[in-house]
């Protein structure tokens, strides 16, 4: 199974959001973020061409982002866990991927600093990151056989600014 982490775009400012009195859940993405995941979305298409099934975050700037991934995909399904939510336990997010098809890519999007955090638990079985996704970037990893804490392997990092440089003209 292959594993793509996607940070959420960029999102309002959490100062200006939070004097609406409106929960911080609720802080929608940006017109401008919108519009650079878009574009971020068609560069990961053009490096991983398929994907079965993104994974996201309940708040809502994460599960905007995972329908515009959806839609450059082919309006694929989005799939909601609380897994991926921020302070979730890591192996509640293992539940949810073992319950995907193990020949398939699955995408996941979610937030800092808890998708590295993941990501380096799932690559050497500590969560202490060894790296950081900047809005709107991606990693890759594999899991050959075990979908495990500590069996996935890295495969890359790509900041969203080479994602869009990778998207193809529309």
């Amino acid at each position: 199974m292959d594993l793509l982490i996607i940070r959420h775009a960029i999102a309002e400012d959490r100062g200006t959001f939070a004097a609406s009195g409106r929960p911080d859940g609720e802080r929608p993405l940006t017109e401008r973020g919108g519009t650079r995941m878009e574009e971020n979305a068609r560069g990961l298409r053009a490096i991983v061409p398929e994907i079965a099934v993104v994974g996201t975050s309940p708040l809502t700037r994460a599960r905007q982002t995972a329908d515009i991934v959806g839609q450059v995909y082919g309006r694929i399904a989005v799939s909601e866990t609380d897994s991926l939510a921020p302070g979730a336990d890591p192996a509640d997010f293992l539940g949810w991927l073992r319950d995907r098809d193990p020949g398939q890519t699955v995408a996941a999007v979610g937030h800092e600093p808890d998708l590295s955090e993941l990501v380096s638990w799932l690559v050497t079985g500590s969560p202490e990151p060894f790296l950081a996704l900047k809005k709107g970037g991606a990693c890759l990893l594999n899991f050959h056989e075990q979908i495990a804490a500590g069996t996935a392997e890295f495969r890359w990092l790509i900041p969203p600014k080479l994602l869009r440089r990778l998207a193809p003209s529309p």
